[in-house]
């Protein structure tokens, strides 16, 4: 799938509605064109089996390389593989609705989401990433 794909709206993840990404760690970006009060991030990895997802980061910023106020929303990466830092998150099981993350009126330009796999396969896959807020007034 494209990159245009995850902000598309089709949350079905049937086939050929999903990005793949390679194995290893990935991430997706969603730039949200200006600095944003950001509520909650609600995303979907492939979902059309239980599938859990490993190593799961959502991390906002104000820069596209993520070097300027760096935060952590979720983080379920327990060993620190990915080198973001170890987390506290459950892991869970991928469902259709997806997984809500609170992001408590947040100031940020820049979501972007990690994942290092799952138990199915050594692949990443992205349904759809939905964020929720509104302009910085």
């Amino acid at each position: 799938g494209e990159p245009a794909m995850l902000t598309d709206g089709d949350k079905s993840g049937e086939e050929g509605s999903y990005v793949e990404l390679g194995p290893g760690r990935q991430h997706v970006t969603v730039d949200l064109g200006a600095t944003q009060e950001i509520y909650a991030v609600l995303f979907w990895h492939f979902h059309q089996t239980p599938r859990v997802y490993f190593d799961v980061v959502v991390q906002i910023a104000d820069d596209e390389k993520f070097t300027r106020n760096v935060r952590t929303l979720f983080n379920n990466d327990h060993d620190n593989t990915s080198g973001l830092g170890p987390g506290k998150d459950m892991n869970y099981v991928e469902t259709s609705e997806g997984r809500l993350v609170d992001a408590k009126g947040s100031l940020a330009r820049y979501v972007r989401l990690y994942s290092n796999g799952n138990n199915a396969n050594e692949m990443n896959h992205y349904v759809e990433v939905e964020v929720f807020g509104r302009p910085v007034k």
